[in-house]
């Protein structure tokens, strides 16, 4: 799984600001400081001094992939915060890799783990689920763990995400 510290953050204008091409007037602020959406809008609203502002969410950094938008952000992103880094990084990978639109526990329960490679993977899951105990060792010895890893790829029953780690975060296509 990746390994990230996470300071999600959004650097948050406005419209009136950016029209009036004073774009990069603004305020960075951190996500975790705030217990839900509606807590982050009204701190947004009160830094602002206009009458009523169209709130811009103009750059963010540690937010995943489809829960933040030029001016929308969704109140997913509370509960994605509640995670601990380890959970975070996998809803972050999943999203990036896999479908950004997908839920916090859709990409929680489609994990199936962090490998070296897809390789590993197959050795692992044999071996976990005891594919070959049928078989006697001699016929064993003749699996094709590349082929079947390959396999699982490209029938999409396994997705593999390169998580900025060298290493691959496994997933069930669910």
């Amino acid at each position: 799984m990746m390994e990230t510290e996470f300071q999600p953050k959004v650097f948050v204008s406005t419209y009136a600001a950016y029209n009036d091409g004073r774009g990069l007037e603004g305020k960075w602020f951190d996500l975790e400081g705030f217990s839900d959406k509606a807590e982050f809008i009204e701190a947004a609203e009160a830094f602002v001094s206009e009458a009523d502002p169209e709130l811009m969410f103009a750059d963010y950094e540690a937010i995943p992939n489809g829960m933040i938008g030029e001016c929308w952000i969704k109140p997913e992103v509370w509960d994605w915060l509640k995670l601990d880094d380890a959970e975070r990084a996998i809803v972050t990978t999943y999203r990036a890799g896999v479908d950004e639109n997908a839920s916090i526990e859709t990409a929680l329960e489609a994990y199936a783990g962090t490998y070296d490679s897809e390789l590993d993977w197959a050795y692992e899951y044999v071996d976990n689920t005891g594919l070959l105990s049928d078989v006697s060792e001699f016929v064993s010895q003749y699996f094709n763990y590349e082929a079947f890893a390959r396999d699982a790829r490209l029938g999409g029953n396994m997705l593999f995400v390169s998580n900025n780690a060298s290493t691959l975060d496994v997933f069930y296509n669910t």
